[in-house]
């Protein structure tokens, strides 16, 4: 078992520290003050290759392997979590479902601009009444000739309305009066920025993450061509369960790099605050919460890793990224109280990062499945239930109503 990186991996990794550190680091408070979208950082990224990263050759993409990715989201991620999610977003739910399930000419039509990040894709899937019920979607597609009409709503959506943004793949029920057992068919539709009935709402008022774009998209009557669905008709619920899976590791990666910045800037803070005539990195109870740290993060970086590792590697990670996402959120939530609590009164300022990185932090342990969810999926593969939450919900499937 090899635990290097190789030279590949290894030097991703130093440009995107190097980026992190010259670009992305230098902007993120005023960014976050002014909830400014890092439209210049974006591009930069795409010149450097970054949203290509996990995507063969063939497609346009860098070749470099999904662990790649994330080593440099993690990198990311350390100096900016709102241009974490950002990257985050647009390869793991923008541009993975196009690249996995779409056809030659939808991929020859949107991953140029995708690939490159001269455009941003995003991913409609929850819905004021569908979070961590996905299969509860209401959003429906009636067909009309060649043509699906559209009408529903979809909720905290990223990436749909920046400068760069070109459209939404999204889930609706294909056949609203259900299929196979009751549970409703839904499909995955491919709908462009600019389509007459695709509403784009005002950017949320959020928590944190403020220099990432997140809004409620609304469809009213909205007509796409037949030849925008996405795979397979009915195939949307199966599809987006696939693309969570890499997407819950991109999540956890995102959080280890929230994380160690939480521990980097405590460490810096340990040594150079003195009381009671010395620098309190001298006393034992902060060693230990340092030491605590340091120790979460290590382990939480070896899950995404390893369920990266075996995404890359073509092999089943539900259960591996379940735990990479559950274990990664939470350690990084632990890491800002404990980075807040390290800096005292002044970590309670806005003129520190420690106050913006404990705001950013909260949202991982609830986007792209709950840290209870993760739980539930967990279980389901220790009890056989192959990863379906259904059972241990006492419910028919995860798509019952």
């Amino acid at each position: 078992m090899d635990f290097d990186l190789s030279d590949e991996q290894a030097a991703i990794q130093a440009a995107a520290r190097t980026f992190a550190d010259e670009v992305v680091a230098p902007r993120a408070a005023e960014a976050d003050r002014l909830s400014e979208f890092p439209l210049e950082v974006v591009r930069a990224m795409g010149e450097l290759g970054f949203f290509g990263l996990p995507f063969a050759e063939a497609l346009g993409g860098v070749g470099a392997g999904f662990v790649a990715y994330l080593l440099a989201l993690e990198e990311v991620s350390r100096a900016d979590a709102a241009v974490g999610i950002t990257l985050e977003a647009a390869v793991s739910l923008g541009i993975a479902p196009i690249a996995v399930f779409g056809t030659p000419a939808q991929r020859e039509r949107l991953l140029p601009d995708l690939l490159a990040g001269r455009g941003l894709w995003a991913f409609g899937l929850t819905e004021p009444e569908a979070g961590s019920d996905a299969g509860g979607t209401r959003t429906r597609a009636v067909r009309d000739g060649g043509a699906f009409v559209i009408t529903g709503e979809k909720c905290f959506i990223t990436n749909a309305g920046t400068p760069l943004s070109r459209g939404v793949t999204l889930t609706a029920r294909t056949d609203p009066a259900g299929v196979a057992g009751g549970r409703p068919q839904i499909s995955a539709l491919l709908v462009e920025r600019g389509t007459p009935g695709y509403l784009i709402g005002p950017p949320y008022r959020k928590l944190g993450w403020h220099a990432s774009d997140t809004r409620p998209l609304s469809f009213s009557d909205c007509r796409v061509p037949q030849a925008n669905l996405l795979g397979a008709e009915g195939g949307g619920f199966r599809q987006f369960l696939s693309v969570l899976e890499g997407g819950r590791v991109a999540i956890a990666a995102l959080a280890v790099g929230v994380a160690q910045a939480c521990l980097d800037a405590s460490v810096a803070h340990a040594r150079a605050r003195r009381q009671f005539g010395r620098a309190i990195s001298r006393f034992q109870l902060i060693q230990a919460k340092l030491a605590d740290m340091a120790t979460q993060i290590e382990c939480a970086r070896l899950l995404v890793w390893r369920a990266g590792a075996l995404i890359e590697a073509g092999r089943p990670a539900g259960r591996q990224a379940a735990m990479a996402k559950l274990h990664a959120s939470e350690v990084a939530t632990a890491c800002a109280n404990q980075a807040v609590q390290i800096h005292g009164g002044s970590g309670f300022l806005e003129d520190l990062p420690v106050a913006r990185l404990y705001r950013d932090v909260k949202i991982n342990e609830i986007g792209e499945g709950t840290s209870e969810i993760q739980r539930l999926v967990i279980a389901s593969h220790l009890l056989g239930h192959g990863g379906s939450v259904g059972p241990l919900l006492g419910e028919v499937g995860p798509t019952s109503q």
